[in-house]
């Protein structure tokens, strides 16, 4: 049998990671909301702070859509193994969306319930987001394997450094959700919103310094990768810290769209560094890229398929922006 003209794995590898840092950002700024939920000084700022999300939310979660099956398609390996491991994390992701789709919806037409909806929706944020850290960090730390299986146990996702992670997810989610809210919302609102930013970001950063100094000995390979000597890898985390830098600049002058695109940049690099921290095992630590990767013909079939999905996904993901640029008002929204 003739060999592949050019291997697809890689290509899909870009596509997968693109989908699963587009839906971070996306749907990160929207579960911030939810975090931050409960912590608003009053309703009229809750709804403030829900209808400065109700036009785009269901379309950010596209994304999950998207690289989840991109995943299953192209690296059936990942779901043989990864999904039994964190089959009681990736369910309480999925409850917590769940959940706070639910609320989300019902809150607008609750009266005397209201205040149970509220619990529900940032509950299911909460949870939602520490799940998805959890499982970060869960790939951090490996899965025991043998011949292509997973043979650990359902709670050995569960350790004190998948939690840190989690909560470290749950913060920068918050972190995001405050500078989206700069960005969409004036008056008491913002004002609100400023405030948090330097305490969420200080929060995030101890953060990112105790993972940085406890993942080398979760994972050798990612201590030689980052400590065998000076490389250009190190230009991630000094673009991390300068985004950080620039977030507390914007802040303190008070501006309004330069937070949130900074927080952003912040989540890129620290999305970038864990790629270049593992690369290329998908299944850390045994199994890499083209262990994992499904057949040839498989890859380029589905492909012929996204060429035409993704543009439509980003063509109406700006559309929909774009409509609902500018600010929320107190006593006006989306519905």
């Amino acid at each position: 049998m003739s060999e592949p003209i050019f291997d697809l794995t890689y290509i899909w590898a870009a596509i997968i990671a693109f989908g699963v840092i587009m839906y971070v950002l996306m749907d990160g700024f929207d579960l911030g909301q939810g975090i931050l939920f409960m912590f608003a000084p009053n309703e009229e700022d809750r709804d403030v702070m829900m209808n400065s999300i109700a036009p785009v939310w269901d379309g950010n979660e596209t994304w999950l859509v998207l690289g989840g099956a991109g995943l299953l398609a192209a690296f059936p390996l990942v779901y043989a193994v990864v999904l039994p491991a964190l089959y009681i994390g990736v369910f309480l992701l999925v409850a917590g969306l769940i959940f706070r789709g639910v609320a989300f919806e019902f809150r607008f037409k609750a009266h005397t319930s209201r205040y149970l909806w509220n619990w529900s929706f940032s509950i299911g944020s909460i949870v939602a987001a520490f799940a998805q850290g959890a499982v970060v960090g869960a790939y951090i730390q490996g899965f025991e394997t043998e011949n292509m299986r997973y043979v650990g146990g359902a709670l050995d996702w569960l350790t004190p450094f998948t939690i840190l992670t989690g909560l470290g997810l749950v913060a920068g989610y918050a972190l995001l959700g405050a500078t989206w809210l700069i960005m969409k919302s004036e008056g008491e609102t913002q004002a609100w919103a400023y405030k948090l930013v330097n305490p969420l970001l200080v929060f995030v950063l101890l953060v990112f310094a105790a993972i940085s100094v406890w993942t080398p000995f979760v994972d050798e390979f990612v201590s030689d990768r980052w400590f065998s000597g000076f490389s250009a890898i190190w230009l991630l985390p000094i673009g991390g810290l300068i985004c950080a830098y620039w977030i507390f600049k914007s802040t303190r002058d008070k501006r309004e769209g330069t937070p949130f695109v900074a927080t952003m940049g912040l989540f890129v690099f620290t999305y970038l560094g864990l790629l270049a921290s593992k690369w290329p095992y998908v299944v850390p630590p045994n199994y890499t890229l083209a262990d994992a990767a499904s057949a040839h013909e498989s890859q380029l079939f589905l492909l012929l398929g996204l060429l035409f999905v993704i543009p439509i996904v980003l063509t109406y993901t700006a559309w929909t922006y774009w409509v609902f640029r500018g600010k929320v008002k107190a006593g006006q929204g989306y519905h």
